[in-house]
Formats: C-alpha cells, structure tokens, sequence
C-alpha cells in the first residue's frame, strides 16, 4: 500500500485533525473503505504519518456525521448511507441547488458563465463518444461551478458536502447513456436560465433536476448499493 504523507499532499491550511478527519471522510465516501469495514487507528495512523490521537478524534467527528460507528471495546466501523438517507439528501438537495441557481442569476461573473457552457458542450461531445466517466466529472465540475456562483460559502459548504456524500451513488447513476445525456440536457436549460436571469425558471429547473436525478437511481434500482435496513 502506497503511504500517504499527509502533511505534503494537503493544504496547511487546515489543522492536522481537519486534515486527517477529511483524508478518512474522502476514502469512506470515495468507496475505498467499504460499509462495515473496520477503521484501525494504528494503521490508519501509520498510512497518513500522523500518531494515532488525530486519527481518533476524527473517527469521532465521523461519528457525529453518521458515516462511522464506534463500538467500546470493538473498534470504529464505517456506517452505510441507507436507502432513506439517499432520498432524503436529494430531497434537500433539490431545494438548495434551486436556491444555489436564483442566487446564480444575481452573482454570476462572466467567466463562471463561459465555464458552464464549455462544460455543457464538452459533456455533450463526451457523450457522443460514449465516454461515461468524462461525463460524470464533468457533471461535477458543472455543480462546483454553480455552487461558487451562487457566491455563498455557507450554501456552497452545504452543497459541497451533500454532493460528495452521494459520490459512489451519483456514479452509478451516471453509467447509462441515456441518464448521461438527459442530465446534460437539464444542465444547458438550467445554465441558459442563468444567462437570461430567469431566477424563478433557474431554481425550478434545478430543483426538478435533482428531483429527476433521484427518481433515475429509484428507476434501475442504482441506489441498492447502500443498506437498506429502514425498509423503504
């Protein structure tokens, strides 16, 4: 296994638990640790060249997300986002990145706007080609973007957050060609909406993207990788 010096690969801007706390978050929601895998502090501590007291404060600070579960006298174990917790962050989801998009129409500098529709035209070629994970970071990019134009970092932290908590789901749901292209349609109506400042037409179609987005994983049944314990 690659050791990972954690002090050089991430910005000094944060404190050694911030920083060891979002290297951990981003392995969990990346895939790498898989649901109900155990999180040892020694080797976690080893890997990233820290002594294992920032490592487990941030299993703690984990804990308190919901994304690990600290059993006394077991260990700290990664907790799967269930089915529930799935709809219930693209419900939310829907309603901020409506209020992301009116607030866009209002503050969006002109390079913002350039780079939203490159990105449109880009997914659009990629597509054609068939290149799906082009695609799906491009279908990122599109939504960081937005997120700085709304020009509120604590709409765009909220955002940021719930978008990387669906990362391996969002994956999935982007692997079809048909869901592909159909996203990169809701994208242009969206970003044109921005152009003309149309905040009433941006939010909702921003809104009904997430809606759409959600109902495509429900669909093909694309959210089953998570636990489905609450029984929906």
């Amino acid at each position: 296994m690659r050791e990972y010096n954690i002090t050089q690969d991430v910005s000094d801007r944060y404190s050694l638990r911030g920083r060891v706390f979002t290297k951990i978050r981003d392995d969990i929601l990346s895939g790498r640790y898989k649901d109900n895998e155990e999180l040892k502090e020694a080797r976690i501590g080893k890997e990233l060249g820290v002594s294992r007291t920032p490592v487990r404060e941030a299993l703690r600070q984990l804990e308190l997300e919901g994304l690990v579960r600290i059993v006394p006298n077991r260990g700290a174990f990664v907790t799967a986002i269930s089915a529930k917790d799935v709809r219930d962050i693209y419900m939310i989801r829907s309603r901020l990145e409506g209020l992301a998009a009116r607030w866009a129409c209002e503050h969006i500098s002109k390079d913002q706007l350039e780079t939203m529709e490159e990105n449109v035209y880009l997914a659009e070629f990629h597509a054609g080609k068939g290149h799906m994970e082009q695609m799906a970071e491009l279908d990122n990019q599109f939504h960081h973007t937005l997120y700085d134009a709304c020009n509120s970092k604590m709409l765009r932290h909220l955002l940021i957050d719930y978008h990387e908590y669906l990362l391996r789901v969002r994956k999935k749901a982007l692997s079809t060609i048909d869901r592909g292209t159909a996203s990169n349609k809701e994208h242009r109506a969206i970003m044109e909406a921005i152009r003309a400042g149309n905040a009433d037409l941006a939010e909702r179609l921003a809104s009904e993207h997430m809606k759409n987005a959600y109902a495509n994983m429900v669909k093909f049944g694309l959210y089953d990788v998570y636990d489905n314990t609450d029984g929906t």
